[in-house]
């Protein structure tokens, strides 16, 4: 479909691009693309290798579920990012992926802490963790109740502030205004997890960030006051 070339074509490049980031071993992650304006989004298909993919191989899935073009199988994770964007409105594109550090922080069932200012550049607070499923949740609809303990999670909480989260036992799944801003934020998220990982070690009972120094470094990026990089480059 021509109408969406332009979601398929993004959602594409951010899919290829996602193994070169050291983010996934072997297919261990998928990027998705919305247009909010027809409901429709673009999603990598189902096992295939990153280096293979084609625009033309990306699937079209409305936000009912309904495959609207695509010859492949759509990724297992779809109900998961189409529940995301079904709640969260203002996002346009989603990342998973099961990288190493965040993922040992989803299999210890924990946050990741505030402890320093990369971090605050990028999320106004921990990076926080949902619950466990329940045995009914896992057998009644997985992927869709995935997103619904994500959902859940960020019941308090404003997702563009706080861009991503650890689902717990899983991986991560992060989200943004962009394909690249998604994957910039899931670069940024593993960095963040390997430093507070490393902290920890070296120093187990550290405390947060100061609440001021934390402060200035996420609303010198995020918010109408913002003034860090150049005008319209975030």
């Amino acid at each position: 479909m021509k109408k969406f070339q332009s979601i398929r074509e993004e959602c594409c490049e951010a899919n290829r691009v996602l193994p070169k980031t050291g983010l996934v071993d072997l297919t261990f992650g998928n990027v998705s693309v919305l247009d909010a304006a027809a409901g429709v989004f673009a999603i990598k298909p189902s096992g295939v290798p990153y280096e293979k993919l084609k625009a033309a191989d990306m699937v079209l899935v409305d936000l009912d579920g309904k495959i609207v073009a695509g010859k492949l199988r759509p990724s297992s994770d779809t109900p998961t990012h189409r529940c995301l964007f079904r709640a969260f409105k203002d996002v346009r594109a989603i990342v998973h992926t099961h990288s190493r550090h965040a993922v040992a922080f989803a299999q210890a069932a924990r946050e990741i802490p505030n402890l320093g200012t990369t971090h605050a550049d990028y999320f106004d607070g921990a990076v926080p963790l949902t619950r466990a499923l329940t045995p009914a949740e896992i057998s009644r609809d997985y992927e869709w109740e995935t997103g619904n303990v994500i959902v859940e999670r960020f019941k308090n909480l404003n997702p563009l502030d706080v861009p991503g989260v650890l689902v717990r036992h899983h991986g991560v799944f992060v989200w943004g205004a962009s394909a690249k801003k998604a994957l910039e934020t899931a670069l940024a998220l593993e960095a963040i997890a390997q430093m507070a990982l490393w902290t920890l070690q070296l120093a187990p009972t550290v405390s947060a960030i100061p609440p001021a120094l934390h402060e200035k470094h996420f609303r010198r990026k995020h918010g109408p006051k913002a003034y860090y990089g150049q005008a319209g480059n975030g």
